[in-house]
């Protein structure tokens, strides 16, 4: 079998792609995180006894165990989610690789995931028609105010760093979730979701795959392009639209969940890009700081009907895949991305909090970038 050559003049950002930089741990966020994250610094059992967790974790349907005490979108939960959820990704610096499918861990997991899911599918309620979902996200607002509006009329630049910031956490992996639904589809359904994942990996090129240009736009901002470095800094709403596809993505049975959430993706994106490409060049972002939004204004219209059409339609022909499945991994993924953008919007209009001289939307502040360094005129004189 011969094998495309990888150009040799390819040039990656190695915070994007090298093992080397594999997350730390993060810090807990309350009893639950701090439960999980106690287990994975020590060696993964080798029986089944359940992990010495809290009794008042959130349940659904069909458990037994605790009531609804534990909000599901918290910083606790998601965060306990979103850790579990990245052993199966590029996992993290000193753990054991064996708690990846540590039974204690899956069956905890499993109960966070049901309860998630619940309160997923209360806030979609009963979904339309799976046309009218699609023909709905088509429709731009006329008065839109969420993040990419705001950073174009009134954004500054430490608000574009704070929003990279946020998106890191998917952005950096990049298309990632979405590859578990591959072996899961019929195969034009499936051909057709390669074709546009291979777009999404630089179509053999690494240096354009996204999650490298969405590196190059962070440092193009001055921030730390290193996989997970911004975890312990972004809140739960970032945290829960990366577990919304993890979620859908490790499970066959949410596979159409999952072709919801991706079509949605491709469907809003171009005009968000569009406005987020000029927002950045208005804040100062050299071609390098554009680039990735810039790309998405043109790939993504077309990946839209290429999942539409080739993706959607073949899976509907499966008894297993309805449509109104389709429509709520949809609506899904549309009602986490509204409560990041409330929550955005809300810190970057309530202006600088009381004793901190900021308004920032995440947990910690993000330091100014240091000055670019300015040449001595005398040194320079002494040239010749």
């Amino acid at each position: 079998m011969r094998c495309t050559p990888v150009p040799t003049d390819a040039r990656t950002t190695a915070t994007a792609t090298d093992p080397a930089t594999d997350p730390v741990l993060p810090g807990a966020r309350g009893p639950l995180s701090a439960a999980v994250l106690a287990a994975l610094r020590r060696p993964a059992p080798t029986d089944l006894t359940p992990l010495p967790v809290p009794t008042d974790l959130p349940t659904g349907p069909g458990d037994a165990e605790g009531p609804w005490d534990t909000d599901s979108w918290g910083e606790d939960v998601q965060l306990a989610l979103y850790v579990c959820y990245e052993l199966h990704y590029r996992g993290f610096a000193d753990v054991d690789p064996a708690w990846e499918w540590s039974p204690p861990l899956l069956a905890l997991r499993g109960r966070l995931e049901r309860a998630f899911l619940e309160a997923l599918r209360r806030e979609v309620g009963e979904p339309p028609p799976l046309a009218d979902v699609l023909a709905g996200l088509l429709v731009e607002p006329p008065d839109g105010d969420g993040p990419s509006y705001h950073l174009l009329s009134a954004g500054t630049r430490q608000q574009a760093r704070e929003y990279l910031a946020h998106r890191s956490l998917y952005h950096l992996k990049e298309a990632d979730p979405q590859m578990w639904a591959v072996p899961r589809l019929p195969n034009p359904a499936k051909a057709a979701l390669v074709a546009v994942q291979y777009d999404e990996y630089g179509a053999g090129r690494p240096e354009r795959a996204h999650a490298e240009l969405f590196a190059g736009m962070m440092a193009d901002f001055g921030l730390d392009p290193t996989y997970g470095a911004y975890l312990d800094a972004v809140p739960a709403p970032a945290l829960a639209v990366v577990n919304t596809m993890s979620l859908f993505g490790l499970h066959r049975s949410l596979r159409a969940a999952l072709v919801g959430q991706f079509a949605a993706v491709e469907i809003t994106s171009p005009p968000g890009a569009a406005r987020l490409a000029e927002a950045f060049e208005r804040l100062g972002a050299t071609p390098r700081g554009t680039l990735f939004y810039r790309e998405h204004v043109l790939a993504d219209a077309v990946h839209e009907q290429l999942v539409r059409h080739t993706v959607i339609e073949p899976l509907l022909t499966l008894p297993d895949c309805p449509a109104q499945e389709i429509a709520f991994g949809a609506l899904a993924y549309a009602r986490a991305e509204d409560r990041l953008a409330d929550h955005l919007t809300a810190a970057w209009r309530s202006g600088p909090e009381p004793g901190t001289g900021t308004g920032s939307s995440l947990r910690v502040p993000l330091p100014e970038p240091a000055p670019e360094p300015r040449p001595d005129p005398q040194a320079a004189g002494t040239r010749r």
